[in-house]
């Protein structure tokens, strides 16, 4: 059966793809300084550009920043659970149409992943506590 995704959250107002990749390089690191950030992006822009790009993300509220030693730190403002359950529901609505079905059958596909029999065994343990919560 095909649930409904839920709407954008305030953890993913729509960011372009800089914009996600500068907050996954802030969600891998925990906190990271304007040069620190630049370093890790691919097609690297100008340390201008990834300023203002972090001025854009603290207007929008992703990020905060702390002053150390005379440099502006960032720090993600929205904690990594949520954003993860959003970019998770932002995958399944664009990609699986809504059904967390298919993901997760994409997932289990052998061809795509290699999952462990321990891996699987856990993953039919989360099954099974989801039917009993399901009832």
């Amino acid at each position: 059966m095909r649930r409904k995704a839920a709407k954008s959250t305030a953890a993913e107002p729509q960011l372009s793809r800089r914009e996600r990749q500068i907050m996954d390089i802030l969600y891998a690191a925990g906190r990271a300084t304007g040069a620190g950030i630049l370093e890790r992006l691919p097609d690297r822009p100008s340390y201008s550009t990834v300023r203002t790009i972090l001025r854009v993300l603290e207007r929008k509220g992703h990020v905060r920043h702390v002053e150390e030693n005379l440099r502006y730190v960032y720090l993600p403002t929205v904690q990594a659970a949520e954003a993860r359950q959003s970019a998770l529901e932002r995958v399944i609505r664009t990609f699986f149409d809504g059904s967390a079905k298919l993901a997760a059958a994409a997932f289990l596909d052998p061809k795509a992943f290699s999952l462990s029999k321990d891996e699987l065994d856990e993953l039919a343990q989360m099954v099974e506590q989801a039917r009993k919560k399901a009832k």
